[in-house]
């Protein structure tokens, strides 16, 4: 089944009417005849969409809804309030409980389940995004969010100037986030600003019929602006335009003639979504960045080290270009430890690491797999050059005074330290004697061995016969 939607209404006939519609669409269809049910269903059956009645006896909509939203268990269950009563004060009074959005009976079909593919659609995303987010914050990854909130931008592409400037003045009276007039062409120029507009709000008919929904689709296509919110105004009987917003991916609708408090309180709904969907996906991503950072030197750590490694072999046995690997150890770095103190063997790891990665090429991949132990992956090169690059690294750090911050040792300012490191080139002409990744990764630690008992700060090339074997 594609979804569970709950249908809540006291009359059985309504309630039939649109389970018959739903299932048609082969929706798994959940019904309650009054408000106490549905609160109940709702917390034990957790559906993914409500439709619900505004009049019913003992608790109405209107109250029903409120205390899905205020129950941490539902709240973010998409509403859509059903009624009779089409009029201004009934809409403002469900959008304001806290429903999504408002349909008049009798419900028309296919804007119904426009509305039900969008509502289910959002809900997907945002329960990926809760649930990567909830996996951040069990790996200790997560931040409280801000208290500050920052105004937002709001786009009007209205289909000519003055109707532009009627939208604007509306707004201006109900909303304090930031409100500019722009042409399509400068609506999509935005895709390629510092930073783009929250919400955009679009006539879907601008200079020709359909020019917004052209535009619906353009902004949805790109990258900088695919997670904004996008508002669509359409005319009140335009069904087909309605529903083709909201199948391209259109946040929201709204019929005119524009009334100042209903689009207020839509775009308020749009940008605080917009502010957690953005808050959520930084938070995975920055969480996702952790996980394969090392949080000491800013590296990558093993495991994405090692995951570059197998697409660089894979790379170079497709293209036959050779590539290079150097396991890196900083030498006698325990009696640093001993002698000065963590403190100070940290501000050596955080040291060589700028080092190692200031004296590669921006290709080449520098990670901290171990405590003292250093990789680093070099792409598209020959066994000679390689063989430069490792020498340039150890006489690069063996020249270099590490400075210690004051307070941290009480001897000396700075020190020095060496590394010793193990090569291994993957020459291009021997691809197919090469072994897999752990073979190779093998022979470097065997040429790592080979400089430390050969008295530290060398680097020692492992043979290719070693490698291949």
């Amino acid at each position: 089944m594609p979804g569970r939607i709950l249908v809540v209404d006291d009359v059985a006939t309504n309630r039939i009417i649109l389970k018959a519609k739903l299932s048609g669409a082969c929706y798994d269809v959940l019904q309650a005849g009054n408000g106490i049910e549905a609160l109940r269903i709702a917390r034990e059956q957790a559906p993914d969409l409500i439709l619900l009645d505004i009049a019913m006896p003992e608790l109405d909509g209107l109250e029903t809804c409120r205390r899905l939203k205020a129950d941490p268990r539902t709240a973010g269950i998409p509403v859509v309030m059903v009624t009779s009563s089409a009029n201004m004060a009934t809409k403002l009074a469900a959008l304001e409980a806290g429903a999504e959005d408002f349909m008049t009976k009798p419900v028309d079909e296919m804007a119904l389940l426009a509305r039900v593919r969008s509502l289910l659609r959002a809900r997907s995303i945002d329960a990926e995004l809760s649930l990567r987010d909830g996996t951040c914050e069990a790996l200790g990854f997560s931040d409280a969010p801000s208290c500050f909130v920052a105004a937002g931008r709001v786009c009007l592409v209205a289909g000519n100037r003055p109707t532009a400037l009627a939208w604007e003045r509306m707004l201006s009276e109900v909303i304090r986030d930031r409100i500019e007039i722009c042409s399509p062409s400068k609506a999509l120029a935005s895709s390629s600003a510092e930073r783009v507009p929250d919400v955009f709000l679009i006539a879907a008919d601008l200079e020709h019929e359909g020019d917004g929904l052209m535009l619906l689709s353009e902004l949805r296509s790109r990258p900088q602006t695919r997670h904004a919110a996008i508002l669509v105004v359409v005319e009140p009987e335009a069904r087909r335009s309605a529903t083709m917003a909201l199948d391209l991916g259109a946040s929201d609708i709204i019929s005119l003639p524009l009334d100042g408090r209903e689009l207020a309180i839509r775009l308020r709904t749009q940008l605080e979504r917009k502010r957690q969907a953005d808050r959520l996906r930084r938070q995975v991503r920055d969480g996702l960045q952790m996980a394969v950072t090392d949080p000491l030197t800013g590296l990558y750590n093993r495991r994405y080290a090692m995951s570059h490694l197998a697409r660089v072999h894979e790379r170079a046995q497709d293209s036959a270009r050779g590539y290079a690997l150097l396991l890196i150890d900083l030498d006698n770095f325990k009696r640093v430890n001993d002698t000065h103190g963590h403190a100070a063997g940290d501000t050596v790891l955080q040291s060589v690491a700028r080092l190692l990665t200031a004296n590669l090429r921006s290709v080449d991949l520098v990670a901290r797999i171990g405590g003292e132990e250093f990789l680093a992956i070099l792409p598209n090169i020959t066994p000679a050059a390689a063989e430069n690059a490792a020498e340039r690294l150890r006489g690069a750090i063996a020249a270099t005074a590490i400075s210690i911050p004051p307070g941290l040792i009480s001897d000396v300012a700075d020190l020095h330290q060496t590394v010793s490191i193990g090569l291994v080139a993957v020459d291009a002409n021997q691809m197919d004697a090469m072994p897999d990744t752990g073979g190779i990764l093998a022979a470097a630690d065997q040429a790592l061995y080979r400089s430390k008992a050969l008295g530290r700060n060398l680097v020692t090339r492992g043979e290719q016969s070693r490698a291949a074997a």
